[in-house]
C-alpha cells in the first residue's frame, strides 16, 4: 500500500469513527452503559411530527402597539415641552392612530415646531387649529416608514420574548418564526406540560400604569356616560378563601407607562399579610417616568393593569423614586412565579391572541418515526440488491459507501444539534437515491473506458476524473437550493433542507473519495491487465 492510499484510510477510519461516537448516544439505552458515559454529549432531536408536542399560531395586535408607542409619545413631547419652557395640555391618541396636542401659546407655534422637529423626526403634522385662550391643536401622525419600522419591531420583540419564555421550559429546538398576516408559528416539540405552557406563551403579559378617574361614577358610566379618553375595566380583588370578585373602575385610557420598561420582576413575599406578589425594577428612562408620573399624580390611583385587568390601585403618596414598584393581588405562589416569568423575559408589545391550537401525541409521533425508518429500509435494500446485481463488485463497493452515507448524516444531525423531522427522513431517502446516482454516474464511465480496451487502473482513474466535475457541478446546486429552501422556508421544509444539505455533501465525500479508496484497495490486490467485475 503506497502513501498517498494509506493516509487516505487512515483518514476514512477516523471519519467513521466519529461519525459512530456522534450517533451513538442517540440509540435508545446506550446514554445509560458504561459507553455513553465516554462518549459526546450529541443527540439527535426529534421534531414535533415525530417526538409529539403542541403547534401554536399567534396573532399580534400591531395596532395596539402602535397605538401605545403614540401614548408614550405624547407624554414626553409634554416632558420635553416643559424641558423648553413651552406648556403642551392633553396629549391624546385618536383614531386612526393620531396624537392630538394641545400648545398654550401661539407665539410659540415655531419653538414647539422646532422641537418636533429636532426630537421627534418619525411623527408629521397633520394639521393645526387655533383655540380659544391664545392655544393650538396639534394632530400628528406616525410617518409611514415609522409605522412599518414599528410593526415588525413589534413582531420581532413578540418572537423574542416568546423564545425567552420557552427556555424557561427546556423544550429542545422550538421552531419559532414570523408568517405574514402578523401571526407567529411556535412549535414545542417533547413538550411535557403543555397546558402550562400555553398559558405562560398565550399570557400576553401587557402591563400598563393608568390613572384611576375617580370623578366618574362606575355605576353611571354602565348607562352609557363614559367621558373621552376613559375606560371602564375591573379590578380584581380576592378574599382570604381565594375567592374573587371585580369592582368596576374608571380609567384613564392612556398609559403613564408600560411594562416594556422592565428590567427585573420577582416573586416575593409581603411582610405584613404573608401574601404572593411581584416586586418590579425599571430601566433608567422607566425610573425617570414613574418618577415623574408619581410627582404628578399625588393623591390620586394609580392602576396597575395586566391584560386588560386591574389588579391593584393604590394612592400616590408622595414622589417614588428609585424606579420600583409592586404588583399585588393576593397571587398564589405559582401564579406570582409564572407572572415574575413572563414579565422578567419581556412583556409581550402588543396583545396576543391564540388563533390556532393543535398537539400532537407521542403514539402518532412513534407511528411517524416507525413509517419513515420503514421507507428509508426498504428504499436502501431495494438499491443495495440492485446495485450488487447490476455492477458486481463495484456495486458492493456502492452499497457500502451508501451505508456509510445514511452514518454520516445521521452523525451531522447530531453534531450540529439539528432536529429530524418526517419531511427530514425524506430528505435522507432522497440523498441516497442522489448518492447512487454519483456511484451510478462514475461506474458508467468506467465502464466506457473498459469497453475501449483502457487498463482497468487506468480506466478507474479517468473513470473518476471525469465524472467528478459533472457530480460536483449538480450537487453544488443542489445545496445551493437546499440552502435557499432553510433560509425562506417553514419548520418542515427547513427540516427536509437540513438532511438534504447534510446528505449532499456526505455523498459527494463517500462517492468520490471513499469508494474511490475501495477500488484502490481492490485493484492493488489484482495484477495490472486484470479484468475487473464491473
Amino acid at each position: 500500500m503506497n502513501r498517498n492510499l494509506r493516509w487516505r484510510v487512515l483518514l476514512t477510519l477516523a471519519v467513521m469513527l466519529v461519525a459512530v461516537c456522534l450517533v451513538l448516544p442517540s440509540v435508545p439505552g446506550v446514554k445509560n452503559t458504561m459507553l455513553g458515559k465516554i462518549l459526546p454529549d450529541t443527540v439527535i432531536n426529534l421534531g414535533l411530527d415525530l417526538k409529539g408536542g403542541i403547534h401554536l399560531t399567534l396573532g399580534v395586535d400591531v395596532d395596539k402597539a402602535i397605538e401605545n408607542n403614540m401614548a408614550s409619545q405624547g407624554q414626553d413631547i409634554k416632558a420635553s415641552a416643559r424641558e423648553e419652557n413651552l406648556a403642551v395640555l392633553k396629549p391624546g391618541v385618536l383614531p386612526g392612530t393620531r396624537l392630538e396636542a394641545v400648545l398654550v401659546g401661539a407665539d410659540k407655534q415655531e419653538a414647539f415646531e422646532t422641537l418636533l422637529n429636532k426630537q421627534f423626526p418619525n411623527l408629521r403634522i397633520d394639521g393645526k387649529e387655533t383655540l380659544p385662550e391664545d392655544r393650538v391643536k396639534y394632530v400628528l401622525s406616525m410617518t409611514p416608514d415609522y409605522k412599518k419600522y414599528l410593526a415588525k419591531l413589534t413582531l420581532d420583540q413578540a418572537v423574542k420574548t416568546i423564545r425567552n419564555r420557552i427556555d424557561q421550559f427546556g423544550v429542545a429546538e422550538p421552531d419559532i418564526r414570523r408568517q405574514e398576516g402578523n401571526r407567529i408559528q411556535v412549535q414545542l416539540p417533547g413538550l411535557s406540560d403543555p397546558e402550562r405552557a400555553i398559558a405562560i406563551i398565550g399570557k400576553t403579559a401587557h402591563l400598563e400604569f393608568k390613572i384611576v378617574d375617580d370623578s366618574v361614577d362606575p355605576e353611571s358610566v354602565k348607562q352609557g356616560l363614559l367621558g373621552p379618553g376613559r375606560e371602564l375595566t375591573v379590578m380584581v380583588q380576592r378574599g382570604p378563601n381565594d375567592g374573587a370578585s371585580s369592582i368596576p373602575i374608571v380609567l384613564k385610557k392612556e398609559a403613564v407607562l408600560t411594562g416594556e420598561h422592565i428590567t427585573d420582576a420577582r416573586a416575593t413575599i409581603e411582610q405584613n399579610n404573608n401574601q404572593f406578589s411581584v416586586s418590579l425594577t425599571f430601566n433608567a428612562r422607566g425610573a425617570k417616568i414613574f418618577e415623574r408620573v408619581t410627582e404628578e399624580n399625588i393623591k390620586k390611583r394609580l392602576a396597575i393593569v395586566l391584560d386588560g385587568k386591574c389588579y391593584s390601585a393604590p394612592v400616590i403618596q408622595d414622589k417614588i423614586s428609585g424606579g420600583k414598584a409592586q404588583i399585588t393581588g393576593r397571587f398564589s405562589q405559582e401564579e406570582a412565579r409564572d407572572l415574575a416569568i413572563v414579565l422578567r423575559a419581556g412583556a409581550l408589545p402588543a396583545p396576543v391572541n391564540v388563533l390556532e391550537q393543535r398537539t400532537v401525541g407521542p403514539t402518532l409521533g412513534q407511528e411517524s418515526i416507525d413509517a419513515g425508518v420503514m421507507a428509508t429500509l426498504i428504499a436502501a435494500i431495494a438499491i443495495v440488491i440492485f446495485m450488487a446485481l447490476y455492477y458486481s463488485m463495484a456495486g458492493l463497493f456502492a452499497d457500502f459507501v451508501l451505508l456509510l452515507n445514511i452514518v454520516l448524516t445521521m452523525a451531522g444531525l447530531a453534531a450540529f444539534g439539528a432536529t429530524l423531522t418526517l419531511p427530514g427522513i425524506a430528505g435522507i431517502i432522497l440523498t441516497i437515491v442522489m448518492a447512487v446516482d454519483a456511484n451510478v454516474l462514475i461506474f458508467e464511465r468506467i465502464r466506457e473506458e473498459l469497453r475501449k480496451g483502457v487498463k482497468p487502473l487506468e480506466a478507474v482513474d479517468k473513470g473518476y476524473g471525469k465524472a467528478t466535475l459533472t457530480i460536483l457541478d449538480s450537487n453544488t446546486t443542489n445545496v445551493i437550493v437546499a440552502i435557499i429552501l432553510y433560509q425562506f422556508g417553514t419548520g418542515p421544509i427547513r427540516g427536509f433542507a437540513v438532511t438534504l444539505v447534510l446528505g449532499i455533501i456526505m455523498s459527494m465525500f463517500t462517492a468520490i473519495f471513499v469508494s474511490r479508496i475501495l477500488f484502490d484497495l481492490y485493484l492493488s490486490k489484482r495484477k495490472a491487465d486484470a479484468p475487473v467485475s464491473i
